[in-house]
């Protein structure tokens, strides 16, 4: 049988042979939004829970439009300029684009025009938050967990503040979209690092889909608090990075909604657990990096048996990559549970940790074999992963361990189809496709 795998830009072609017990799991696939402009131009006039976005917006204030980094494929040019347009007829206005990085790189000039357009880019002042310059930051609070509420100042005393993204499922946060544009986007790195702490990515709840009791999540909507006006602009996507939903308005109101919509779509319930697991992360921007590259393990995690094996194909263009602490967090330990031992330790709190973390409570579960055209052998053993060249041959030396009839399932699109497997063992789902 053949597959095709999210990877890279151009995918990933897999050939197996026809005689295993296979079984793929894919996102339903929602066609995408005819007149998509038309949709975001209704959406931002007749809104969820909010007043339209230009009754927002008055004479002389200063508005702030959030947008994600590379590292996320929303169609920023599609929404910003949409947002744009609206606010054109409210005279005035002094507009700003903050670019939500949180902990990661800044993004080039190159990469900014690719993702905004070149008109906006040229137009329109851009901020690319730097977590890690705590004199561009204001203290606004602190959350009921004890956690400093540190904010971009110049966002935060902006008079509107627009937040763009979108939704997918998230491997501690419960989804992606909302207000992660401003935690971690805009925040300062004491917020993020103790959002992101050892003991809040260890709870059981902080998991793929799950934000009630999720302390992640909660922090984040206790940061919310702090806010102001606030109009959210969130879209759903398809595997071919097309618009299928469009959400916006107040931000939890739109939020839940796009929360619902794509949980239908991306949430799949499976009937067992699985000896071998292939997965991606979901092909590029998503697979930039191994950083990146633990969401697509951790999917895998939800359906691999304890001492079974993933398989993850991921280019990482990007390297591990060489910014952050995330590959020296690998690097310095003997082992996945060295990793762990060492993060959970009273006190312990180091940029990237949270990676580092999931990646290791994979490994604990199940050995991780890495086929990416972006990383050495040697780059990928450091980390104590193995390296994989062939996904084919590795497959074959697996069967060879846990038998021709080693039950294995495949996840093509990464972590845009989450894998639920239920406690009774019965989905009733019909989204696992038996090959």
């Amino acid at each position: 049988m053949k597959v095709e795998l999210a990877y890279g830009t151009n995918g990933l072609r897999v050939e197996l042979p026809g005689d295993l017990d296979v079984t793929v799991i894919k996102p339903s696939f929602l066609p995408r939004l005819k007149l998509p402009e038309l949709h975001l131009t209704r959406s931002l006039r007749e809104p969820s829970g909010s007043p339209p976005l230009r009754e927002m917006a008055g004479p002389g204030m200063k508005v702030s439009i959030v947008f994600s980094d590379i590292t996320r494929p929303t169609p920023d040019e599609f929404m910003i300029g949409g947002i744009l347009r609206e606010l054109a007829s409210v005279r005035g206005l002094d507009i700003t684009l903050f670019n939500g990085l949180g902990t990661h790189r800044p993004n080039t000039e190159e990469e900014l025009r690719a993702m905004l357009g070149p008109e906006i880019a040229a137009t329109y002042s851009i901020v690319q938050n730097n977590a890690f310059d705590p004199s561009t930051q204001a203290v606004v609070g602190t959350t009921s967990f004890g956690n400093v509420v540190g904010l971009n100042a110049e966002f935060f005393e902006s008079d509107l503040k627009i937040l763009t993204g979108f939704i997918e499922p998230h491997l501690f946060a419960g989804f992606s979209g909302g207000f992660k544009a401003v935690l971690p986007g805009m925040a300062g790195l004491e917020s993020i690092l103790r959002n992101h702490g050892a003991r809040m990515v260890g709870h059981p709840k902080a998991i793929w889909g799950v934000m009630t009791g999720n302390p992640i999540w909660d922090e984040i909507q206790e940061m919310a608090g702090y806010l102001g006006r606030t109009f959210l602009v969130n879209v759903a996507l398809n595997n071919r990075r097309e618009v299928t939903g469009i959400f916006a308005g107040d931000v939890r109101a739109a939020h839940d909604e796009g929360c619902a919509f794509v949980a239908k779509a991306s949430m799949v319930p499976v009937p067992e657990l699985y000896d071998i697991v292939i997965t991606t992360n979901s092909g590029y921007p998503l697979d930039i990096n191994l950083y990146q590259s633990v969401k697509g393990m951790r999917a895998a995690e939800r359906v691999v048996k304890p001492g079974g094996a993933i398989i993850i194909a991921t280019e990482c263009r990007d390297g591990i990559p060489e910014h952050g602490m995330f590959g020296r967090l690998l690097r310095e330990a003997g082992s996945p549970q060295e990793i762990l031992d060492r993060i959970n330790r009273p006190g312990f709190s180091e940029l990237d940790q949270w990676a580092a973390q999931v990646q290791a409570i994979v490994q604990v579960k199940a050995d991780v074999h890495i086929y990416s055209d972006g990383l050495t052998d040697e780059e990928i053993r450091a980390c104590h992963l193995k390296p994989c060249r062939s996904i084919e041959a590795t497959l074959g030396g697996l069967l060879d361990v846990y038998g021709r009839e080693s039950s294995i399932c495949i996840l093509p699109e990464g972590q845009q189809a989450i894998p639920m497997p239920p406690p009774d063992g019965d989905s009733g789902y019909t989204h696992a496709v038996k090959s």
